[in-house]
């Protein structure tokens, strides 16, 4: 039978452990709470609210603001807008990013320094907000829903995490690929992603939060409203710039809006967008811990 030693702590080491202990606890109440406050927030009565003094539990329960938010009749439609942009998004940023990573890290492309060069001067210069609108313009990108996919497909970032994962992967198995007839392709499809899931993974995860959350190219290429997303939606919420123009009677406006403040719907409108980032999160981090640290030994 084995023995089991035990190393005895001294009594510095107890005191390191309980001040990091609490350093920990204190951090992860920090981060925690103000979205915990939110969601206090969005399930408290809005005239309630006005006073103040709500921290850990609502002192008037009420799904108003809820309703209130859900109430909007072009929710849904930009919530499947926003899931259609992420899905469509991702899944091409992911492809065209890898396979451009993986041609920036093949020894037999003798222009993949220059290319690199290329896209490296994009993260420093850049057009600007007036001329990338006139080139959208002329594009005919308005009210198009590519103009969500089309300007992002390719990010010197992502290149860069991609070709530094791939370089770690053996040459000889790119080798042995080619003496065997596979063309560049279906190297990449057979041999790069199955082995760079975890890189492809954590790509993914920025770029799908990246479009969940972007709202400012809405506003500015969706000028009738047919591609509209979800957090476009929730800024116009927040900056009550429909509520209250539907309603025309000053009686039903003070009835249906007696319980219900800015700041409680700006709450509910908070936690409809966040949840969702929220469940899926978790899912990912494994890979996106993993594709980070292994992408980046090399540069």
């Amino acid at each position: 039978m084995r023995k089991v030693y035990y190393i005895k702590q001294t009594p510095s080491g107890r005191v390191f452990d309980a001040v990091n202990g609490i350093v920990i606890a204190l951090l992860m109440f920090l981060m925690i709470y103000p979205f915990w406050n939110m969601l206090v927030l969005s399930f408290n009565d809005g005239t309630d609210a006005l006073l103040g003094k709500l921290y850990f539990w609502p002192r008037v329960w009420t799904l108003s603001n809820y309703e209130y938010v859900f109430k909007n009749r072009d929710l849904l439609h930009g919530a499947l807008v926003s899931v259609l942009r992420v899905v469509v998004g991702t899944v091409t940023g992911v492809i065209c990013n890898a396979l451009l990573g993986y041609i920036v890290s093949c020894r037999q492309f003798y222009g993949r320094k220059f290319m690199r060069i290329l896209f490296i001067i994009t993260m420093y210069f850049g057009g600007g907000l007036i001329p990338t609108y006139l080139l959208m313009l002329e594009l005919g990108f308005m009210n198009n829903f590519l103009v969500y996919i089309i300007p992002g497909l390719f990010s010197c970032y992502y290149m860069l995490l991609a070709s530094s994962y791939i370089q770690n992967i053996p040459e000889a198995l790119f080798e042995s690929a080619r003496i065997d007839g596979a063309s560049e392709l279906k190297t990449f499809v057979r041999i790069v992603v199955p082995l760079a899931m975890p890189m492809l993974a954590c790509i993914a995860v920025y770029i799908g939060v990246g479009h969940w959350n972007s709202w400012f190219d809405v506003s500015l290429y969706s000028r009738d409203g047919t591609w509209d997303t979800l957090q476009i939606i929730l800024y116009r919420l927040l900056n009550q710039a429909n509520a209250k123009a539907d309603i025309t009677n000053q009686q039903q406006l003070y009835m249906s809006m007696r319980t219900i403040q800015p700041e409680t719907v700006r709450a509910a409108t908070t936690v409809v967008v966040v949840v969702p980032i929220v469940f899926i999160y978790p899912f990912f981090q494994r890979y996106f811990v993993g594709g980070i640290t292994l992408g980046a030994v090399k540069g």
